[in-house]
């Protein structure tokens, strides 16, 4: 078992292929539940659940019912179920556990089984064929990537709530502004890893 490789993913897919910043993916939950901290930490750990979990019974479909079937041209439909039949239990359970967020998160969490992110995620450990735990640790470090720029925009924008803001530039404008001077600081990760 090599733990560095592991290790080496997990920081590759969370700063250097950060989803948000370097592939400006999933930005529509990205911007939406950016608002205000306690959404985007609650979206946090239910995306890095959601993600670890699809990742891992989509490798587990993958590996032993549609490769040995010949049927890896339907990866992309059978991944959506599989990130839709588990977004629903985790919408019923939030629903049941923390109701304030299941509201505050409102049309964000169902917008969870499309995402392009989740289901990059699956595609790319089968088009690198990861093994079980390199699908696990690739899963695990785009979830905290995910959830490192869900964290790192909230805190910005929260402060933004109370700065002088030119009128052209309040909201969504200075939103975007601000993620691009992120995404410019994490291309500063670039080259520290190669895989």
């Amino acid at each position: 078992m090599d733990y560095v490789k592991l290790f080496e993913l997990i920081v590759s897919s969370a700063l250097i292929n950060n989803f948000v910043f370097t592939m400006f993916l999933g930005l529509c939950i990205f911007f939406g539940v950016s608002k205000k901290m306690e959404t985007a930490v609650g979206m946090s750990i239910t995306f890095l659940m959601v993600m670890v979990v699809s990742a891992a019974l989509s490798w587990v479909i993958y590996e032993f019912i549609m490769i040995p079937l010949d049927l890896t041209f339907l990866k992309i439909i059978i991944f959506i179920g599989i990130v839709a039949a588990f977004v629903q239990s985790a919408d019923t359970i939030m629903k049941k556990v923390s109701p304030a967020l299941y509201y505050k998160l409102g049309v964000y969490l169902a917008l969870i089984t499309t995402n392009c992110i989740i289901i990059a995620v699956p595609l790319h450990n089968a088009g690198e064929k990861y093994n079980f735990l390199e699908s696990i640790a690739f899963a695990l470090g785009s979830g905290i990537g995910f959830g490192l720029a869900l964290v790192i925009m909230a805190s910005i924008r929260e402060k933004l709530e109370v700065a002088d803001v030119p009128a052209p530039f309040r909201g969504l404008p200075i939103s975007f502004i601000i993620a691009g001077l992120i995404s410019l600081a994490f291309t500063g990760f670039s080259g520290l890893i190669t895989l």
